[in-house]
Order: C-alpha cells, then sequence, then structure tokens
C-alpha cells in the first residue's frame, strides 16, 4: 500500500506539466502584446517628447522582464518539480539550465519581481504630475515592502545554504 501511494504521489508531479506549457502561453501573450506596444508607438515617434518615449521604453522594458522570469520559472520549475529537459546534444542549451534549485529559483523570481516594481515606480515617476501623492505613497510602499522581503528572502538562503559553524 505505501508502495503503491509513493509511486502514485511521485507520477503525479506530471500534473505540473501542463501548467508549464500554460507558460509557454502566456510568453506567447507577452511578445503578441509587446510587439503591439511597438506597432502603437511608432507613428508618434517623431512626435513624443523625450519622456513619452522613455515611459513607452520602459513599458517594452517592463514586458520583456515579465518574459525573461516567465522562462526562468517555466524551465527551472520543470526541471526541479517535473523532469530534466532532455533537448539532444546538438541542441543549444541555456547555461542555467539544471543550475537552479527551490531556492535560487524563489531569489531570481523575488529579484525579478523588484525589478519589475522598480520600473513601474520609474514610470509613476516620470508622470508624477498625473498621479495622487497618496497613490505614489502607497506605490513606494509597496515597493519597499517587496524590496526588504527579497532581502530578507536572500539573508535567509544564505544563512540556510552557510550555517554558521559553532
Amino acid at each position: 500500500m505505501e508502495q503503491t501511494l509513493e509511486k502514485f504521489m511521485y507520477a503525479s508531479r506530471w500534473l505540473l506539466g501542463p501548467v508549464y506549457l500554460g507558460l509557454s502561453l502566456i510568453l506567447l501573450m507577452l511578445t503578441i502584446k509587446f510587439f503591439q506596444e511597438i506597432i502603437h508607438f511608432i507613428p508618434y515617434l517623431l512626435t513624443m517628447s523625450e519622456s513619452e518615449l522613455i515611459l513607452k521604453i520602459l513599458t517594452l522594458v517592463d514586458l520583456t522582464l515579465v518574459g525573461s522570469l516567465t522562462v526562468i520559472v517555466m524551465f527551472s520549475g520543470y526541471e526541479n518539480f517535473v523532469s530534466q529537459l532532455d533537448i539532444g546534444k546538438k541542441t543549444e542549451k541555456l547555461d542555467w539550465l539544471g543550475t537552479h534549485d527551490y531556492g535560487s529559483l524563489k531569489l531570481k523570481v523575488a529579484s525579478s519581481i523588484v525589478a519589475i516594481s522598480s520600473i513601474h515606480l520609474l514610470k509613476i515617476f516620470m508622470n508624477v504630475q498625473d498621479t495622487d501623492s497618496d497613490k505614489i505613497k502607497w506605490y513606494v510602499i509597496t515597493h519597499m515592502t517587496l524590496v526588504v522581503s527579497a532581502l530578507l528572502m536572500a539573508v535567509m538562503d544564505k544563512i540556510s545554504r552557510h550555517p554558521s559553524q559553532k
């Protein structure tokens, strides 16, 4: 009975396979949105101000960071929880594949979220005259909460990997 239960539980990891495949669809949606943004602002490129251009570029960078985060979670999560990728010897393989455990994956996600939040906050500051000061305060508080959380996660990860010798 115990062995059957353990085999079933171990096999159930494949339920995550379609979830990681779904992340590929999210990546496709981000790609479509990225090029939609470019197509929307190209006709206005010569007439838009420098700050408007920077805001548009920040939006594109933001989408790129979310896409990169999606790739990291998709591949690292699949390799950590489902199965190692068998992509063949002649196929180009990303150097970082197989190097991220669950702890480093959490840190990558946290640092990516902080980077995305930073870009969002920068966009708000670039357009500060159109944003209520109370909202700006909450954006900053939220961003700082994310920064502190990521920092604490990194410290906890370092402590757990390198316990002090007594």
